[in-house]
């Protein structure tokens, strides 16, 4: 018998880890308390770009309004020239992947001011009451600071995945490389010539080593946070992995490493073999 992948969190060095592996928004298995509230960190990136996807939708803004000397695409796609922190851009738009949290909030920043509404209130508009999303909170920075619970992941990844509050082509729009031939730095993993990431998804592609598996296709997409949290949907498998956990990433980042490609590998072998 094939052992249970998710079995492997207990070999994990954190007080509190919760995990689901989800097909088509159906749990297939799970550990670990699916209520219990985690902070999602980098994971904030993906709910925040849905919502304001949803304003695409709605006309609120659009992927190339301008936004400062970028657009609001190349902000989601982390290639607007923004620093990892900071309030300005440090090279042209387009030419490198730069990972930014300033980014993000200054997109975020941009569907607020169109919506004539603050960010935190139209993502609960938006996103968080559509989605049942009830133990979802935005506290802070939209680019790291939502709390969140498995239960309520798993309603979000089963939008992504079949999407209600946007269209099948805007969330296809959405975990596809845009400016796909840009280098850059996936932060705590590594320097990759081509870097390809979607808008407030990272995409694989061809990134070796990675924080998801081996086994994983170039087209899985999703994201990792530093409050040692992870999401990611492989479509060609139709599967998605949650794991969120209370330990920071850089306290635990060599074996994180690891453990996260082992169990994504053991998850993919464990539900399609």
């Amino acid at each position: 018998m094939t052992q249970r992948s998710l079995d492997l969190t207990t070999t994990w060095p954190v007080s509190t880890v919760s995990a689901a592996v989800v097909r088509s928004g159906v749990v297939l298995d799970q550990v670990g308390p699916d209520d219990h509230a985690f902070r999602l960190a980098s994971l904030s990136k993906m709910i925040t770009s849905w919502a304001i996807l949803v304003g695409v939708e709605e006309g609120t803004v659009a992927l190339d309004d301008g936004v400062g000397p970028a657009t609001l695409r190349h902000l989601l796609a982390h290639a607007a020239g923004y620093p990892f922190d900071g309030p300005d851009p440090i090279t042209d738009p387009e030419r490198k992947r730069i990972y930014s949290n300033t980014g993000i909030e200054v997109a975020a920043g941009h569907l607020a001011t169109s919506a004539e509404m603050p960010f935190e209130e139209y993502l609960r508009l938006a996103v968080l009451d559509p989605l049942a999303m009830g133990s979802t909170e935005l506290v802070g920075s939209p680019a790291f600071d939502i709390w969140s619970t498995t239960a309520d992941m798993v309603r979000f990844v089963g939008e992504v995945t079949s999407p209600r509050l946007v269209t099948d082509v805007t969330a296809a729009t959405a975990v596809r490389p845009h400016f796909a031939t840009l280098g850059g730095i996936v932060p705590g993993v590594g320097r990759f010539d081509t870097c390809p990431w979607g808008l407030g998804f990272e995409v694989r592609g061809d990134k070796s080593p990675h924080w998801t598996g081996t086994r994983n296709s170039t087209d899985t997409f999703g994201h990792f946070g530093g409050a040692g949290t992870l999401t990611w949907v492989d479509p060609a498998h139709d599967l998605a992995l949650i794991a969120l956990t209370d330990r920071p990433f850089e306290e635990w980042a060599g074996e994180a490493l690891r453990l996260w490609p082992e169990m994504s590998d053991a998850v993919i072998e464990e539900f399609t073999s």
